[in-house]
């Protein structure tokens, strides 16, 4: 199984976490899964860049990011060559570590 290192967040997940997921499920449902509430304004639907994460290993053994997703990133408060939607993003067959930015577009958290 892989493993997502989820890298510390003042927020969500202070002390970081190790997760173990199932390939082919998303990044923001293994958070989810795991008590990392990442935001996700649009409930999943490609919609917003609430649940935007940069990869900062394993990103280029992720499946390519569609149109859709590409043009959401485009909004993104921070985004980087490694940003992904986490709510497009699958696991693959290896580790990953992630990194959660500090702030989102948002003003106001839905949490």
């Amino acid at each position: 199984m892989p493993q997502l290192v989820f890298l510390p967040h003042q927020e969500l997940c202070p002390d970081g976490a190790v997760l173990e997921a199932e390939v082919g499920e998303t990044i923001l449902n293994v958070a989810l899964r795991n008590g990392i509430h990442i935001e996700h304004a649009c409930e999943k639907s490609c919609a917003c860049t609430t649940c935007h994460v940069v990869v900062r290993e394993g990103f280029n053994q992720l499946e390519e990011s569609d149109e859709l997703e590409d043009d959401m990133l485009d909004k993104a408060w921070g985004l980087e060559p490694e940003s992904r939607l986490s709510c497009q993003a699958k696991v693959v067959d290896c580790d990953m570590v992630i990194d959660i930015p500090k702030y989102t577009v948002n003003m106001v958290s839905e949490g």
